[in-house]
């Protein structure tokens, strides 16, 4: 999941750059707008942070030149909000690039926009809408985390289909993400589910 450097053509790690860059600044606009309520996010943002940094860093590789492994952003989205699950998977993942070398620097803004911002936004909006009609948390989360393995595997596939100019990498990454998926689905939705009934306070989206 962490694309090495020399794995994407220029012109798809560029404009991956370009995407990531511009929606991190919309997500630190809108963090900053939420003064009032940051406070009170911050100790479980920077405990999730620290637990998805070393859940990514155990990976399997799979067919197709690349691995896999749990994200943690669907959790992360649910717990502290969107914009600021955001930065925490871009933080993880900046750390893990520059620090530990898990993933190219010339790849950056596709690792981030893959797991970063596609996982973390789509599962959230996944959440919402299935607690929006069935009021069930447990079911919500779930989704949510087995769709935000699914979609970033989709698009990182997609990015090395396009650099590659071959369509393999798109039906490897997708279909190995969504087995993995029901994992990370049932581990977001065992916290979240565990958090509501032991620490309501926590949950702010009903």
């Amino acid at each position: 999941m962490h694309i090495p450097d020399g794995y994407l053509s220029p012109a798809v790690a560029g404009t991956t750059l370009l995407l990531t860059l511009g929606v991190l600044l919309i997500a630190i606009r809108k963090i900053s707008s939420e003064k009032d309520s940051l406070n009170e996010k911050i100790p479980l943002f920077t405990a999730l942070s620290a637990g998805i940094f070393v859940a990514q860093m155990i990976a399997w590789p799979i067919p197709g030149g690349t691995s896999l492994h749990l994200i943690g952003g669907a959790l992360v989205g649910i717990l502290v909000g969107p914009w600021l699950g955001v930065l925490s998977m871009t933080l993880v993942l900046s750390v893990q690039c520059l620090v530990f070398h898990d993933g190219g620097l010339t790849a950056i803004g596709a690792n981030i926009l893959n797991m970063g911002i596609m996982g973390v936004l789509t599962s959230y909006v996944v959440f919402r809408t299935v607690y929006r009609f069935t009021k069930k948390v447990w079911l919500g989360s779930f989704l949510a985390g087995w769709f935000s393995l699914t979609i970033a595997g989709l698009t990182c596939g997609i990015e090395l289909g396009a650099s590659w100019n071959s369509s393999l990498p798109v039906y490897v990454m997708t279909s190995w993400h969504a087995i993995l998926g029901l994992i990370e689905g049932l581990i977001t939705s065992s916290v979240v589910s565990y958090l509501t009934l032991k620490s309501p306070g926590v949950v702010r989206w009903s």
